[in-house]
């Protein structure tokens, strides 16, 4: 670089403020208004008003608004990638000229690149989209398309218009990013059999930004298939595709509306170059974002952690196995790029070298150029970032592992490390093959019950905290609950005849201790039948707060009486289950070992248990596994007053064989250790009963409020993503 010496320090600075300089410019209001119903109009104008039409049931106007939100949203963001290609070339010339010149103007023409590339910008952007357009839209409406909520509103609306193919797909590409919907879950199953909806219809409409996604799972598939030449195939593509929306994710952070962060804003007492270096500081940071959005599942909160380095380390693998050895050397470099040191990666880098005879032309394979400039650009940035933090107060979270310590400066290293151990402490959790259960619940406490009996144990169930106890419910209990089930179902319960929300082979019924009072009120039930529902859920509460010793308070959360059907003549090639394998209060990830304790799973849950009703049908049984979700460890039948407890945790994932004949009942029932969360609708039942003059024993009002605020029913509770101040559009009709 032909500068003069007295001139490097101020020309590191200034090119520090370069990107700053051109977010600040490039999204300056465009041309006139005389084509601006051309142009693309504000995408969440076009939500809010599509919303508004909704509530209106003005169905053709929702449906019209709301398509045109998604497509000029998507549109809106093929425009800045193609103008920042196209702009690429502009003020190069300028450029140019600091390595090709000396002098003193070198910061002129500097800025004369910065210039001619903010027009171009400016100018390319702004003849496609309206200025109202260009403006940054809220972080309610950013939430409201990452979460897909405008299908959940679009699938209704399509089917109010009869439009059922469309109202499908819409269903399905809300249903990928949310797949604890159970009603959504039920919409689809009953678009399945529609006339007029073919399968094409249940297709993900939002594909196109998740296709990294569709090939790790594909490649994951191929692996267990042990198909190494496919394996490989779809890993390499995978890691092709993740860098791509890595850097369409970049692209949007470099050429979108930029604003000074809150503390350097117009008002503050920095000056130009402390301005610009926080709004460059910001787009970097934005930047770096994109690894944690891009190593995402739809509908999860917490990314993959170590995304791309996990893709090459099984790419290489599958690379090896497949035959190709010069290209697992090739990407086994690459891995090395950000773990240059890993033993076991160096180890394979050996055998990779004797299987081709210590050939020396593979000895000399550099990495993959894409995966060499991707690790070069991260790693300055990285440098920039944490220089930021030190000297600039500047705020940022680093997103990988990977990051070397000798990029961290000295005074931040202690708050980095300890952070790194933390990550990879939850880690090396997941991957643990025997489970520690942290629950706070230790089995093997007494059975208080006279006539219950201990069947199975963690032994017998080759598991922690597991138990199977017999004769907690006599056989004339059981008929009495099983009338229950069938006279609140002729009643009309909200359920009757719904297909299950886990299979369409299977419909089901359920009842809750509430629902069963207001029955029992109307004369529609017995009383007496509706007060041993409850009762049930204090006698198995009083059994496990004993066997599980549970050293706090235990809370009944959620009762529910559910009776499934085997669907007569639907049952022939079923390869389903009637509840697939999951955990209660976590979101269970099979391919990685990984349970997210995140929305939208019920993570007060702390206990779970099963009271059967009955055995009088085929198929049905619970069975528990490894965090796989395929390795069995234990498999309970049920039968009348069979009660099987556990620990609510990923120490338990559990699922349900398919039910292929009969009518199977059972008491379903969830006990938390916080009081907030417990189920109010057996108090709002307890209260009605007690209203008529009847007494109901309630144990979970002997221990001292302690000003507690009452809560709604705790199945309602999952704690949402975020809390907002401001009132979160969504839709209440998302059930046909």
């Amino acid at each position: 670089m032909a500068l003069h010496s007295e001139h490097s320090s101020v020309y590191v600075a200034f090119h520090f403020v370069i990107i700053a300089l051109l977010n600040l410019t490039s999204v300056t209001p465009g041309r006139g208004s005389s084509h601006a119903l051309s142009l693309l109009q504000p995408y969440d104008f076009l939500y809010y008003s599509g919303v508004r039409s909704y509530f209106s049931e003005e169905w053709v106007k929702a449906a019209e608004l709301l398509e045109k939100a998604i497509i000029t949203k998507e549109s809106l963001f093929r425009v800045r990638r193609q103008c920042h290609d196209d702009c690429v070339a502009a003020g190069r010339d300028a450029f140019n000229r600091l390595d090709s010149e000396g002098g003193s103007l070198w910061d002129l023409w500097t800025l004369d690149w910065i210039q001619q590339k903010a027009e171009c910008l400016r100018f390319c952007i702004g003849g496609s989209v309206t200025p109202a357009g260009q403006l940054p839209v809220s972080t309610d409406i950013e939430y409201e398309f990452s979460t897909r909520n405008p299908y959940n509103y679009l699938q209704v609306t399509y089917y109010k218009l009869e439009k059922l193919q469309k109202a499908a797909s819409a269903a399905h590409t809300y249903f990928v990013a949310n797949p604890s919907h159970l009603e959504m879950r039920n919409n689809i199953e009953k678009y399945r059999r529609m006339e007029g909806v073919t399968e094409e219809a249940f297709l993900d409409s939002e594909l196109e930004n998740e296709k990294h996604w569709v090939l790790y799972d594909s490649a994951v598939q191929c692996e267990a298939s042990s198909d190494w030449v496919q394996a490989a195939e779809k890993w390499k593509a995978c890691v092709n595709n993740t860098l791509r929306q890595t850097d369409e994710c970049r692209v949007q952070c470099e050429v979108a509306p930029q604003r000074l962060p809150e503390d350097r804003g117009v008002n503050s007492n920095d000056g130009v170059f402390e301005k610009a270096a926080a709004l460059s500081l910001s787009v970097l940071s934005c930047q770096q974002s994109c690894v944690t959005q891009v190593a995402t599942r739809p509908g999860r909160i917490s990314s993959q952690e170590d995304f791309l380095p996990t893709q090459l380390e099984h790419l290489h693998i599958a690379q090896f196995k497949a035959g190709d050895i010069n290209g697992a050397v090739q990407t086994l470099r690459s891995l090395l790029l950000f773990y240059p040191s890993d033993k076991d990666s160096l180890d394979n880098l050996q055998l990779y070298y004797e299987t081709l005879g210590g050939d020396a032309e593979s000895q000399g394979t550099q990495p993959a150029q894409e995966i060499v400039r991707y690790f070069s650009r991260a790693l300055e940035e990285k440098r920039l970032l944490y220089f930021g933090m030190e000297n600039l107060d500047f705020s940022f979270t680093d997103p990988d592992l990977w990051t070397p310590e000798d990029v961290v400066p000295e005074s931040l290293r202690n708050n980095w490390r300890a952070e790194q151990e933390k990550i990879n402490d939850k880690i090396k959790e997941g991957e643990q093959k025997e489970e520690v259960d942290d629950s706070g619940f230790f089995s093997g406490g007494p059975v208080l019950q006279v006539g219950v009996t201990i069947t199975m144990d963690d032994q017998v169930m080759n598991g922690t905290n597991r138990v199977v106890l017999d004769g907690v419910m006599t056989e004339k209990e059981c008929d009495r609950i099983l009338q229950l089930a069938t006279a609140a179902a002729s009643a009309g319960d909200g359920y009757r005849g719904r297909r299950s929300p886990h299979t369409p082979h299977e419909t089901f019924e359920g009842l809750t201790v509430l629902r069963a009072a207001k029955l029992a009120h109307d004369g529609m039930v017995n009383q007496s039948d509706a007060r041993l529902l409850h009762e049930l859920g204090e006698r198995v509460r009083e059994l496990l707060h004993s066997y599980f010793r549970s050293p706090s308070g235990l809370f009944t959360s959620f009762t529910h009486l559910v009776c499934r059907s085997a669907v007569a003549g639907d049952q022939e090639g079923r390869l389903d289950l009637s509840h697939p394998v999951h955990v209660d209060n976590c979101l269970l990830e099979p391919e990685t070992n990984q349970c997210w304790r995140e929305p939208p799973a019920f993570t007060h849950r702390d206990l779970s248990a099963i009271l059967y009703l009955n055995d009088n049908f085929n198929g049905g049984d619970l069975f528990f596994t490894n965090r796989d979700a395929r390795t069995i460890t234990a498999r309970v039948k049920p039968s009348c007053g069979r009660l099987v407890g556990f620990s609510s945790g990923p120490v338990n994932p559990h699922g349900v064989t398919a039910l292929t004949r009969g009518r199977r009942c059972a008491l379903a029932l969830w006990f938390t250790k916080e009081k907030i969360y417990r189920d109010m609708e057996r108090e709002e039942a307890e209260a009605m009963w007690a209203a008529g003059g009847q007494n109901v024993a309630n144990k979970d009002k002997e221990e001292p409020d302690g000003g507690a605020t009452p809560a709604r029913n705790a199945r309602n509770q999952a704690p949402t993503e975020r809390s907002r101040g401001r009132g979160r559009v969504t839709g209440g009709k998302d059930e046909l």
